[in-house]
């Protein structure tokens, strides 16, 4: 498999874990605007204001997960699968003598060909020490010595 066709192979699963979750944080929006209309049709008094004040600070949470997985969406984009370099940024594979790392969105782990690719965000911990990193260098997480064999 080309390096072109597996970039394209990750990212397509990176952009189903968005899809995935987008789409269960817009039916648990439905489902709040649902209730909020339920609860306009109930009687008033206490218990009635109290529960639409819970749904209404749901709604403000899940609309605040949307904008941010809307931004990850976003991010997604911005990867070039056809593009190589030789510094890890986004969108590069990196192989170290001990794990292969796509740098994308943190999703964990992904298995292509027998083969385990951790998915990692570009501002994530692991992502942050191996950004700007060439073939050679070397980066230590965790007390580990990471050595880089080579950067696609």
């Amino acid at each position: 498999m080309t390096a072109v066709e597996l970039k394209t192979e990750l990212l397509q699963h990176c952009q189903k874990q968005v899809d995935n979750r987008y789409s269960k944080i817009k039916q648990t929006i439905e489902a709040i605007e649902e209730s909020l209309l339920e609860e306009s049709k109930s009687s008033s008094g206490d218990k009635h204001e109290t529960g639409r004040a819970m749904l209404q600070i749901d709604r403000e949470n899940a609309g605040k997960q949307l904008h941010e997985i809307e931004k990850i969406a976003q991010l997604l984009k911005k990867i070039d699968v056809n593009t190589t370099s030789d510094y890890a940024r986004l969108g590069s594979l990196v192989y170290t003598d001990k794990f292969a790392y796509y740098i994308s969105i943190s999703i964990g782990s992904v298995e292509i060909d027998e083969t385990d690719y951790l998915c990692v965000a570009l501002n994530s911990p692991v992502g942050l020490l191996i950004s700007g990193k060439r073939k050679g260098d070397e980066f230590t997480l965790n007390g580990n010595l990471f050595k880089i064999k080579k950067v696609k």
